[in-house]
């Protein structure tokens, strides 16, 4: 049965020595290597404390002396930190049974190395609803960003959990962030193993593991490779997203099209808004649903050249347009682009590593807000009363507010 009361404790397995990341690891345990000044762990507590978590108990081993000096009790980093070592060389069945005695009756569970920003609010929801003991975070992997290790059946529950990745017919890969019930830890062993090959099985073969499914990239600093993409997503560069028709030039009537450049009227201090936005170091993004395309009312390459010419302007005026994308697909298709569904917004964070928790989505009607929704973006709608010169001048004070506070 679900925990009624979410949970305020969060544990983070980091106890391993990181072999993969050698020659780094000489030195530094896994999760402590550094991004722009900070270790990765350091993000994962940030994370947590936003969220609101108030406890975190980290499960160490390797070089826990370097991870215990640096966080201290947490109370530089606004929770309480608590610890659990154990000898580098044990495994994770051995690390929880040992913290079993200091963990809530329900709780979060992450792995060291991955980061993905969770929305505590959602996944609670997700759990709630599923109504069983454990529920672990699964990425979609549409884009092949790495090996699937579950199947995830049309309700969303795990049927299979392969951590050899080599089974047949799996479909997404579980990134950690694991809502699990105390209880759980009596499906584990009694000899060593790794907590989740012998404890996420058992529970997948009951019908007792759901799966918060996600279309959202984690980073991580799993291996070598990973880490030059994990630098960029953790740059977090000031990013906006904008709709196109109805926020920088005047929305045609339905059914019709912007089908050459003399048909494109930009609003009033629709530019001034962009360079606004340069000003303020932000890339802008475009996402705009063009079924003109489809329906025949237009090519892609005149759509192609029409955005061309939004974008040199754009940057005649003192702004900036880095990407637009658009969805060519016809009312009816289906597709995962066209909004209301959030495929455009998630295709641009994966080509520029965008946490879209922090990136901020301007739209003009409810299919806007539904994409941003979706894609968990913070959203403003612009109209009549609010332009988008009015929006933007909003985001950048919010921004530098926050950074002088």
């Amino acid at each position: 049965m679900t925990a009624s009361a979410r949970p305020t404790q969060a544990v983070i397995l980091a106890g391993g020595r990181g072999t993969r990341l050698l020659p780094l690891t000489e030195t530094l345990p896994k999760p402590m290597i550094p991004f722009h000044g900070k270790p990765f762990l350091e993000y994962l507590v940030d994370l947590l404390r936003e969220q609101g978590f108030e406890r975190v108990l980290l499960l160490l081993g390797y070089r826990a002396n370097v991870v215990q000096e640096y966080f201290g009790d947490g109370s530089g980093f606004g929770l309480d930190l608590q610890y659990s070592v154990t000898a580098p060389d044990d495994l994770t069945v051995h690390r929880m049974r040992t913290a079993a005695p200091h963990l809530d009756p329900s709780f979060l569970l992450l792995y060291c190395d991955n980061y993905w920003p969770l929305q505590m609010d959602r996944l609670w929801e997700r759990y709630v609803r599923a109504d069983v003991p454990a529920l672990v975070t699964v990425y979609s992997n549409r884009d092949g960003y790495t090996r699937d290790s579950v199947t995830v059946d049309d309700a969303g529950y795990v049927r299979l959990f392969d951590r050899t990745r080599t089974a047949a017919g799996l479909g997404g890969v579980e990134i950690g962030f694991a809502l699990l019930e105390r209880s759980v830890l009596d499906l584990m062993p009694t000899e060593d193993a790794l907590f989740e090959e012998a404890v996420y099985p058992q529970l997948a073969a009951t019908g007792q593991l759901a799966a918060h499914m996600t279309d959202h990239r984690y980073y991580s600093v799993g291996s070598i490779e990973r880490l030059p993409l994990t630098e960029e997503f953790f740059r977090r560069r000031k990013t906006v997203i904008l709709d196109r028709d109805g926020v920088l030039n005047r929305r045609p009537p339905r059914a019709h099209y912007v089908t050459e450049w003399s048909d494109f009227e930009w609003l009033p201090d629709s530019r001034d808004a962009l360079r606004v936005l340069a000003d303020a170091g932000y890339r802008v993004l475009v996402v705009t649903n063009q079924a003109g395309v489809a329906r025949g009312a237009m090519s892609e390459v005149a759509l192609l050249e029409i955005h061309e010419r939004m974008k040199a302007e754009a940057a005649e005026a003192g702004g900036r347009i880095d990407a637009v994308y658009y969805c060519p697909h016809d009312w009816d298709e289906g597709c995962s682009c066209r909004k209301p569904a959030p495929g455009m917004l998630l295709q641009a964070q994966r080509d520029f590593a965008l946490d879209l928790t922090r990136t901020t989505f301007i739209g003009d009607d409810e299919r806007d807000a539904e994409a941003a929704e979706a894609a968990g973006s913070p959203w403003m709608l612009v109209s009549e009363q609010l332009t988008l010169l009015d929006a933007v001048s909003r985001l950048v004070q919010a921004e530098e507010a926050v950074r002088n506070a």
